[in-house]
């Protein structure tokens, strides 16, 4: 599989401030590849970057073969973007959404409708085209925000926090929705702050932290850095968590309080290899 993706020594810099400090990365075709940091990290710059929002101080990006300042109408039109904060039209309906992003993309009148039928069929939103998108729900509105960004058969697609402020049934759903878009072939390129989503989505993590990916794997070889097992204890009202490489080793640990042991996660390994926690009420 050839490389969709690839960032060559990216850097950001805002006057004295250094956003990002020579990021090299390369994503593969068809791959889910999940981006975590904690706030500041620099995941939104990376992401305004990739699709062109924000000009990079030094360094080139490539998408799918393209120079995304070189050649950036090529470059836009290999990915689709699925932002934390929704921006459809509130007054259109789903249909008229889609429609006006397909005319935006230069799509042929007849193919952009018969591709419109097609998603919001795929999605279950066939009986909601002709809704207004102010009288949906927050998970319908995503799942529109996914079939538009779609709607031009991008080889890429960036879904930004994609579940944000949903509830755990919708989140689910739009999970599986997600994992059927990589099954047919589209590379994906996820942030998130459920790192949850992550271990349970992506191929493969990167860790981001100060401006420099500090760690880049598997979720499972990222949390075999960290060991197999875990055991939180409440010490002074802090939560201490130790890690072990084996059940063995975490059994003939020995102590006067209650603890409690479990399997070690992909958050225990974003913890110990960043030294930061995610919030995700905090911004970005």
């Amino acid at each position: 599989m050839g490389t969709v993706i690839e960032l060559e020594q990216v850097c950001k810099r805002y006057g004295r401030i250094t956003a990002l400090a020579g990021i090299d990365l390369a994503v593969a075709q068809g791959e889910l590849f999940a981006y975590l940091g904690p706030n500041g990290a620099g995941k939104s710059t990376t992401i305004r970057i990739l699709t062109g929002l924000t000009r990079m101080s030094s360094g080139r990006v490539r998408l799918n073969g393209f120079d995304i300042e070189r050649e950036p109408m090529a470059a836009r039109r290999q990915f689709g973007v699925v932002h934390q904060h929704l921006n459809l039209d509130q007054e259109l309906s789903v249909f008229e959404n889609m429609d006006l992003h397909g005319q935006l993309f230069g799509m042929e009148r007849r193919s952009r409708r018969q591709r419109i039928e097609e998603l919001l069929a795929s999605f279950g939103l066939a009986d909601r085209a002709r809704t207004l998108v102010r009288q949906l729900s927050g998970g319908l509105r995503r799942r529109v925000t996914i079939a538009r960004a779609l709607l031009h058969q991008p080889e890429i697609l960036f879904l930004d926090e994609p579940t944000t402020g949903l509830d755990a049934a919708i989140r689910r759903r739009i999970r599986a929705m997600i994992r059927e878009v990589q099954a047919r072939g589209t590379t994906i390129f996820l942030t998130t702050h459920q790192i949850e989503e992550a271990e349970f989505l992506a191929g493969r993590v990167a860790f981001l932290d100060q401006g420099r990916i500090v760690a880049l794997d598997s979720p499972a070889g990222l949390m075999r850095q960290v060991g197999s097992w875990a055991i939180d204890q409440l010490r002074e009202g802090r939560l201490v968590t130790s890690y072990f490489a084996s059940r063995q080793e975490a059994a003939a640990f020995r102590s006067e309080d209650g603890f409690t042991l479990r399997r070690v996660n992909l958050e225990d390994a974003f913890l110990a290899l960043t030294g930061r926690k995610v919030h995700p009420e905090e911004g970005r």
